[in-house]
C-alpha cells in the first residue's frame, strides 16, 4: 500500500518551499499539505539555495516558493541559477519576502524569473489560491503533453499505414505492369511464329502444285530454307534466355581479346549486308577478359543487332573500347529513335520491349537485350543503358573485369636479370602477395635466375605461354584462377608442358599435397620456404628445356 501511495504521489504536481528558517519553513509547509489532497499535489521542502538546485535536478515542480532573505545564495541568486539550465527553466517562482517590496526590488524580481509575491505573515487563502493556479496549469500542461504524445504516435501509426498501402499499391502496378507485358510478349511471338510458319506453309504448298514452274519452285525452297532459319532463330533465343535466367550455362573461360571480337562480329554483320547504309565510328583499344567468347559474341552481336533494328537507315552508330581502372568498357552509340525516359529503367527486363508496333517490321522477340544482362553479370560485369529521349538516340555500356595478359607474340623480358650470364633456368613467379613477389624474385635474381612476374593466375598462364620459363613458382589462392587451374591449364597446352612446375603454398596437410601433385605440379613446398631449399628444387629443372 505504501509503495502505492509513493507512485500515485510521484504522478501529482509538485510544490517546492525553499527558507533558511526552520520555523517559517514548517509552517509554509504545514498549510500546504494541509490542503494537498484537495488540491491533489506533493509538497517538498529546501533549507537552502543550494538543497533547492539539488531538488530540482531530481523532480519536475509545478511551482517554487522561494524565500527572498536567505544567508550564502539568496533568493534571487537562486532563481536565476534556477533558471539557467534548460530543464527548469519555465518553473514558475513565487517569492516569499517579510518585507513589502518597492518598485526597484519587483523589478529586479521579475528580472530573475519571479511570477509572483508572497508577503509574510501568509495569509493562508492567498497561498492557497496562488499556488491552485500553478497547480492546476500543471496538470493542463502535462494532460497537453500526454494528448501530443498520443497525436504523435497515432501520427506516426497514419504514415507506417501511408507507407504499407503506397508500397502496396506500387507493387500491384508493377504486378501489373508485369501481366500486361507478358500478355504483350505471348503476343508478338505468336505473331513472330505465325509470320514464318504462314510462308512455309504457302511455299510447301506452290512446290506441291502440279505444273508449278522450276523458277517458282526454287523461289518457294529458298523462302521455306530462309523462314526455318528465322523460326531456329526464334528457338535459340528463347532457350538461351531460359538457361540463362536458370543459371544453366556453364562458360567456358579463357583470356580473349573484346576488341578482336568486336571486330569480327561487326565483320560478319558486314559480310550479310547488315551494316548497309550506316556511318560506324569505330574506336577500339586492345581489351582482355577472362570470359567464354561464344556468349560475349552473343552479347556483342545483340548490342549491335539493337542498334541496327532502331537506328533508321542513313544513321550513324559509334562502337568504343577502352580500359578504365580494372574494367575493360565497351559502349555502343547510336543515333536512332532513343528510350523514353519511362521506359529506360525496364529495358533490360525480360518481357519488355520498345518501339512495339503493329507492322513489327524490325521482327524479333525483344529478349536479345535480357539476355546480353544476364550474360554479363555471368561473367562477373554489367550493363547500362542510357538515352536523353525518344529520338535522341541511344547508348549501352558493357562493363567486364579485366585480365590483360600478355599477347603470345608479345616481346619478352625478364622482370628481374642477373647481372651476369649464369646459365641458370628462368623462373616464372606467379604471386599475388606484392612484397612476397618482389622479395623472392629478388633473391631468385641474385643466385643468378632470370625471373618473370605475375600477379595473378590468369596473368600467369598467358605470361607462360609468351616467355617459356624453364619453371613455375605458383602460389595456390590466386585471384582469377588458382594455381591448381594455372597448372592444368600449363600441362594442357603444348607450348608449355615441360616446364617445372613447383607449387609454393601455405597449405601442408598431406591431401593438400596430393591435390598439388595430380594438378600437374612436379614439387610442392610449404611456405615459408628455405632459400636453399628453393634453389634445389630450381636445380631440378635444365636450362633452355622449356623454351626448346
Amino acid at each position: 500500500m505504501l509503495t502505492d501511495s509513493i507512485v500515485a504521489n510521484s504522478d501529482k504536481p509538485k510544490i517546492l518551499v525553499v527558507n533558511d528558517d526552520p520555523a517559517s519553513l514548517l509552517a509554509l509547509t504545514s498549510l500546504l499539505d494541509g490542503r494537498a489532497d484537495e488540491g491533489n499535489y506533493t509538497v517538498l521542502s529546501a533549507r537552502s539555495g543550494q538543497d533547492a538546485l539539488r531538488q530540482v535536478l531530481l523532480h519536475d515542480f509545478a511551482v517554487i516558493l522561494l524565500d527572498v532573505n536567505m544567508p550564502g545564495m539568496d533568493g534571487f541568486e537562486t532563481a536565476e541559477a534556477i533558471h539557467q539550465r534548460p530543464r527548469s527553466a519555465d518553473i514558475p517562482i513565487i517569492f516569499v519576502t517579510a518585507f513589502l517590496a518597492d518598485e526597484i526590488d519587483r523589478l529586479k524580481a521579475y528580472q530573475r524569473g519571479a511570477a509572483d509575491f508572497l508577503f509574510t505573515p501568509v495569509i493562508p487563502q492567498i497561498l492557497h489560491a496562488k499556488v491552485s493556479v500553478f497547480v492546476t496549469l500543471a496538470m493542463k500542461n502535462e494532460e497537453l503533453k500526454r494528448q501530443a504524445e498520443k497525436l504523435s504516435q497515432h501520427a506516426q501509426e497514419l504514415t507506417a499505414t501511408n507507407r504499407r498501402l503506397v508500397r502496396e499499391m506500387e507493387e500491384r502496378r508493377a504486378a501489373e505492369r508485369k501481366s500486361h507485358a507478358k500478355d504483350e510478349f505471348l503476343a508478338m511471338l505468336g505473331h513472330e511464329l505465325r509470320n514464318p510458319l504462314s510462308a512455309i506453309t504457302s511455299a510447301s504448298s506452290l512446290i506441291g502444285l502440279a505444273g508449278a514452274a522450276p523458277e517458282t519452285v526454287s523461289r518457294a525452297r529458298a523462302i521455306i530454307q530462309r523462314q526455318s532459319q528465322h523460326l531456329s532463330r526464334i528457338v535459340d533465343d528463347l532457350l538461351d534466355l531460359s538457361r540463362a535466367m536458370s543459371g544453366k550455362i556453364l562458360l567456358e573461360r579463357q583470356p580473349t581479346d573484346l576488341a578482336r571480337l568486336v571486330n569480327s562480329c561487326l565483320e560478319t554483320f558486314r559480310a550479310t549486308g547488315r551494316t548497309a547504309g550506316y556511318r560506324f565510328g569505330v574506336d577500339l583499344a586492345p581489351g582482355w577478359v577472362d570470359g567464354d567468347p561464344t556468349r560475349l559474341e552473343q552479347i556483342v552481336s545483340n548490342l549491335l543487332d539493337n542498334a541496327l533494328k532502331y537506328t533508321p537507315s542513313g544513321g550513324s552508330i559509334d562502337l568504343a573500347l577502352s580500359q578504365v581502372g580494372n574494367e575493360v568498357v565497351f559502349t555502343v552509340r547510336d543515333s536512332g529513335v532513343g528510350i523514353p525516359s519511362e521506359l529506360l529503367p525496364q529495358v533490360f527486363d525480360v518481357f519488355v520491349q520498345g518501339a512495339i508496333s503493329i507492322d513489327r517490321s524490325q521482327g524479333g522477340l525483344g529478349i536479345g537485350l535480357s539476355l546480353v544482362r544476364r550474360l554479363a553479370e555471368l561473367h562477373g560485369g554489367s550493363v547500362a543503358a542510357d538515352s536523353p529521349g525518344a529520338g535522341l538516340g541511344s547508348s549501352f555500356t558493357l562493363r567486364l573485369p579485366g585480365a590483360w595478359p600478355l599477347e603470345a607474340d608479345s616481346p619478352c623480358e625478364p622482370a628481374l636479370a642477373p647481372l651476369v650470364e649464369t646459365g641458370k633456368p628462368s623462373v616464372l613467379l606467379i604471386e599475388d602477395n606484392e612484397d612476397g613477389r618482389e622479395m623472392m624474385a629478388t633473391v631468385l635474381a641474385a643466385h643468378g635466375h632470370p625471373v618473370y612476374q605475375a600477379g595473378d593466375g590468369l596473368q600467369g598462364v598467358s605470361q607462360a605461354q609468351a616467355c617459356k620459363p624453364d619453371a613455375a613458382l605458383v602460389d595456390i589462392g590466386l585471384p582469377g584462377i588458382d594455381g591448381y587451374e594455372v597448372a592444368r591449364r600449363l600441362r594442357a597446352d603444348p607450348a608449355t608442358r615441360a616446364i617445372r612446375l613447383i607449387a609454393v603454398t601455405g597449405y601442408g596437410l598431406p591431401e593438400d599435397q596430393q591435390r598439388v601433385m595430380e594438378a600437374g605440379f612436379d614439387q610442392h613446398l610449404v611456405k615459408p620456404v628455405a632459400i636453399d631449399r628453393l634453389l634445389d628444387a630450381l636445380a631440378a629443372a635444365p636450362a633452355g628445356t622449356a623454351a626448346a
